[in-house]
């Protein structure tokens, strides 16, 4: 199934946590400005704002939009003015410290080196912010304040649309990649299945072999004239129950045998993979409940392989392999999970 058709079969589009948008506009035909998104994953709605100085209000304005359109993730916002016209008085500011530390590392370095050369002046001088104009002040005009407000917070939603259309391709894509992840982990659990039925078998047939011969050795471990050794308290226990010590021991067996079954760990995983899967096709904020369902999936997982031994050997190890592919497949699919809003 491609992207765009399981995104159509959602009730509700599912988001990645990455994305970024940026768009540009002007006020008065003066002052251009820049307004860039940029959203990477983390637990919870962290905000980031560099605003120029003196807007306090259009940062809470912004802060109260971005909670309506995104739930999770670290954005960072980013407003970049850019004067189109020279204003009177504007200048060229060097900073000439930063400039003198440029030089002295220079000349440091080819000392070092033992280089007898002179730093190019062109180069130093496009250092980042070596020259300064008042373009490249961060600073708003009192007087242009409101109208840089209003069109940044008339820019801001469809800006955020872009940026969760982006983060809603990406989503997409990683939920694609979770149900595939699902289908695989589904057909493991199937091998599992089918391997489960020979392995308790085995088991029970092994266990018995090594009880028959434990009560052979203890029949002919008495000699005549010597007296008799005492009963072991299993043997004790299972004539007063009046049943033979065999049978006692046999039926002691088959719990072991009942025990080490993995088909209580298989339901579950079943059950969990189903879960997950519905999940997927109802879509919405789905982070935390994937990354939640992912983790009783390892458990089931590291419970079916500590039940893997005994019985026969080759379908105990293709058990223990299966049980190490299905925490491999889970792995991948929380490193996937982890990025889902």
């Amino acid at each position: 199934m491609s992207a765009p058709e399981s995104m159509t079969n959602q009730s509700h589009p599912i988001h990645s946590m990455t994305g970024y948008a940026a768009a540009q506009s002007a006020i008065e035909d003066e002052t251009a400005f820049t307004l860039t998104l940029k959203s990477v994953n983390h637990r919870f709605l962290d905000l980031n704002l560099r605003l120029p100085s003196d807007c306090d209000s259009l940062e809470v304005a912004l802060r109260r939009l971005i909670k309506e359109h995104l739930k999770r993730g670290h954005v960072d916002v980013t407003l970049h003015l850019d004067r189109r016209t020279r204003e009177p008085g504007q200048t060229i500011q060097l900073n000439r410290e930063l400039l003198a530390a440029h030089v002295q590392a220079f000349h440091e370095a080819a000392k070092l080196h033992h280089f007898n050369v002179e730093p190019d002046l062109n180069e130093l001088l496009r250092m980042p912010g070596v020259l300064l104009s008042e373009a490249a002040v961060s600073t708003v005009d009192p007087g242009r304040a409101p109208a840089l407000e209003a069109a940044v917070l008339a820019l801001a939603p469809a800006l955020l649309d872009q940026l969760n259309q982006m983060r809603g391709v990406e989503g997409a894509l990683l939920a694609a990649e979770l149900r595939a992840s699902m289908l695989r982990l589904r057909s493991l659990a199937k091998e599992c299945a089918e391997l489960r039925t020979h392995a308790r078998a085995a088991h029970f047939e092994r266990l018995r072999m090594r009880i028959a011969e434990l009560l052979r050795t203890d029949a002919g471990a008495g000699e005549p004239g010597e007296p008799s050794a005492a009963k072991p308290p299993s043997q004790s226990i299972a004539q007063a129950n009046g049943q033979a010590p065999d049978q006692r021991l046999l039926a002691e067996a088959a719990l072991l045998v009942e025990r080490s079954d993995i088909e209580e760990e298989l339901v579950r995983l079943r059950a969990h993979i189903q879960s997950f899967l519905a999940m997927l096709d109802g879509g919405g904020e789905l982070g935390k409940r994937l990354d939640f369902l992912l983790q009783e999936l390892n458990r089931e997982a590291n419970t079916m392989l500590s039940k893997t031994t005994g019985g026969d050997p080759g379908i105990g190890l293709r058990l223990t392999s299966l049980g190490l592919e299905m925490k491999a497949e889970i792995e991948r699919a929380r490193e996937q999970v982890q990025n889902l809003e």
